[in-house]
């Protein structure tokens, strides 16, 4: 099975002077989990090369077995830093598509039109979709092949917006989710 996992290439957390990036953890409890069952997994971002890491995800205390993994994983770790540029990848070469979280994807991923068109194309061609925490804004401008966005009448998952006024991030984040 190819699974391809899409990390953010945004590093600014607004205009706050604070970095971001996608969160280790988010990152690498999945791929563990899809190595260790034998997929062969493409890591990809909109700029290709390294993307950047959330800081606060290096913390002592954001630290899990598969983050400490990681660190220690220098295949992986370099398939990280050598990410594939995102305009270069194609549906058709994967059976899934991940997204991993971190604060990044709400200002790159969110409007990225090659993630949008891939994101449709999995959508059209039945194939899994995943997103976690801050990545499902990849959703947000993504239409379901009929000019409907494709999170409309769904339940979608993922940091909400109680949780963004409860790290004093309300005045940050680009967006806010409407619920209905």
């Amino acid at each position: 099975m190819n699974i391809l996992m899409v990390l953010t290439s945004h590093d600014a957390l607004g205009d706050t002077g604070e970095k971001t990036g996608f969160w280790v953890e988010e990152f690498a409890a999945p791929y563990y989990v899809l190595a260790d069952a034998g997929a062969v997994i493409t890591i990809a971002s909109p700029a290709g090369g390294q993307p950047p890491v959330d800081p606060k995800s290096e913390a002592a205390d954001a630290q899990t077995p598969a983050t400490e993994r990681f660190y220690k994983d220098f295949d992986a770790i370099d398939k990280v830093a050598n990410t594939v540029k995102l305009s270069d990848i194609k549906e058709a070469d994967y059976d899934a598509v991940f997204y991993p979280g971190g604060h990044g994807p709400l200002w790159d991923l969110a409007n990225d039109t090659n993630s949008i068109q891939l994101i449709e194309d999995f959508y059209k061609h039945k194939k899994p979709i995943a997103f976690v925490c801050h990545a499902p804004a990849a959703l947000v401008n993504v239409k379901d092949g009929h000019g409907e966005a494709l999170v409309k009448g769904k339940a979608v998952t993922g940091f909400s917006n109680a949780e963004e006024a409860a790290v004093k991030l309300t005045t940050v984040v680009p967006f806010y989710w409407k619920m209905n």
